[in-house]
């Protein structure tokens, strides 16, 4: 029995050494059953397919053993892992399709500060006593986003998150403290962290229907404004839906607001732009997305289009509305509204870092990249005889829904009911659009040779005009 000292209670001014059996503490556990989905868990009547339970193929943490030290095992066991995770890290990298992070970026001049822990506790324009933050690198990266999104220094606040979900519950957290007593509304197809913030804040939440493009339905938005004419209204706007990246437009939902009796002191706005709020600047003829217009709030994700290594995202609020929220904090000597306090001082960096190699030409170009790279995808599947569809201004392609949740596994596909989606960003090149499409026309001809399963209608989803059917051919 291998037995280790620990800390127990402090006798005569002097930490006392307790000794417990260590195989106590690591006996491996019955692993838990596999996750299956709940009754009513489900989307156009088919069961939600999760993934494998990782415990199967957890890595266990193990003990050092006592001559470690001298003979280098455990050193050469941790590499050896690491060196298995990272081929297959570069793998799965190779048939990544399915979700909206660009891939391509190198950010090796900045491994130098890796050795730092960079902390950007509290409010990132106001120091705190910890001295090891980026806050210089945050507040510049802010400053960009406040020139695009048109608002002076002086009037904004904002700051970096953690994630893109960080960004909508902070968003709809300042529209809940503005308007205490407001009804959030939000589309069917918005991100699924907009119900968690409305769970969270326990907000009442009206799910508006969408047009078949995921668009907000401005009519049945209307109609629900009407029946809550009494109390203020807390909107979330998408700049891209999660599944068929539709944008809801923006005036529009500003004039529904306006012919339902809704004045500009009466309803808050948040924008959540997580992937395309940075591409729709850069995309001809697209609507604006401008403080200029009455919105309260924009967050984007730095971890999508920009391609940070790590989750990430930036909130940008009006500075009159972020004084209910914020609060002296002594312990560190500076304010705080953000929601986590802590926050990845690295990320600020990584996304300074990039903002100033490409620049707003440098955006430009990779957006119209992906967008020309969509429409190549959108016109190969209808090409091919598979039900597909791509909103104007996207650069997300749905189409039917692979029959084989391997091949989904494999291309790493987001799937919601009969469909899939496939987001082309800057690091999907026509190559790799090429390999998935001759893969997929090839499972096809065997899924469906026998006559006997037919691929899936999806008119409901996409149109009738976009759907290859058996009936809508």
């Amino acid at each position: 029995m291998e037995v280790v000292g620990a800390v127990s209670d402090h006798v005569n001014g002097k930490a006392e050494i307790e000794d417990f059996d260590l195989s106590a503490v690591v006996q491996p556990e019955p692993l838990p059953p596999i996750v299956a989905a709940e009754n009513g868990d489900k989307q156009n009547g088919r069961e939600i397919v999760l993934g494998r339970n990782v415990h199967t193929t957890c890595l266990e943490v193990t003990e050092p053993e006592a001559n470690d030290e001298f003979t280098g095992d455990k050193d050469a066991y941790m590499a050896s892992v690491l060196a298995r995770y990272r081929k297959n890290l570069m793998e799965r990298t190779k048939y990544h399709l399915g979700y909206p992070y660009n891939l391509d970026f190198d950010y090796g001049a900045l491994a130098q500060l890796q050795h730092f822990s960079i902390n950007n506790l509290g409010d990132p324009f106001i120091e705190s006593n910890y001295g090891v933050h980026s806050r210089q690198f945050e507040v510049g990266v802010l400053d960009w986003f406040a020139r695009l999104w048109e608002i002076e220094k002086n009037e904004y606040w904002g700051y970096i998150t953690n994630c893109g979900t960080e960004g909508n519950l902070h968003g709809i957290l300042v529209g809940r403290e503005v308007f205490p007593n407001g009804v959030l509304y939000a589309s069917r197809e918005s991100h699924y962290s907009v119900f968690k913030a409305a769970r969270m804040y326990r907000m009442d939440c009206e799910k508006v229907d969408c047009l078949i493009s995921g668009e907000i339905d401005c009519a049945d938005f209307k109609a629900k404004l009407l029946a809550n004419k009494d109390k203020p209204a807390i909107i979330n706007v998408n700049i891209g839906t999660t599944v068929k990246g539709a944008v809801d437009d923006l005036d529009l939902v500003i004039q529904t607001l306006e012919e339902s009796g809704f004045s500009e002191d009466r309803f808050y706005i948040h924008c959540d732009g997580a992937l395309f709020g940075l591409m729709m600047p850069f995309v001809k003829r697209a609507p604006k997305v401008t403080f200029k217009k009455p919105i309260g709030s924009v967050s984007v994700s730095g971890h999508k289009f920009m391609g940070c290594p790590m989750p990430c995202g930036v909130q940008i609020t009006r500075m009159e509305h972020i004084n209910a929220l914020s609060r002296n904090v002594e312990y560190l000597a500076s304010r705080d509204a953000t929601i986590m306090g802590s926050r990845n001082g690295h990320a600020p960096i990584f996304l300074w870092y990039t903002l100033n190699r490409k620049g707003y030409k440098g955006f430009q170009k990779e957006v119209q990249k992906c967008l020309r790279n969509a429409h190549y995808l959108k016109d190969r599947l209808h090409d091919a005889g598979i039900s597909s569809m791509l909103n104007e201004l996207s650069s997300t392609v749905v189409f039917e829904r692979p029959l084989d949740e391997e091949f989904v596994r494999r291309w790493q596909l987001a799937c919601q009911g009969n469909i899939a989606h496939v987001v082309v960003m800057p690091s999907v090149t026509i190559e790799k659009l090429d390999d998935f499409l001759n893969e997929l026309v090839e499972k096809r001809s065997t899924w469906y040779q026998d006559g006997e399963v037919q691929p899936p209608c999806i008119a409901a989803d996409v149109g009738s005009e976009n759907c290859a059917c058996a009936l809508h051919k």
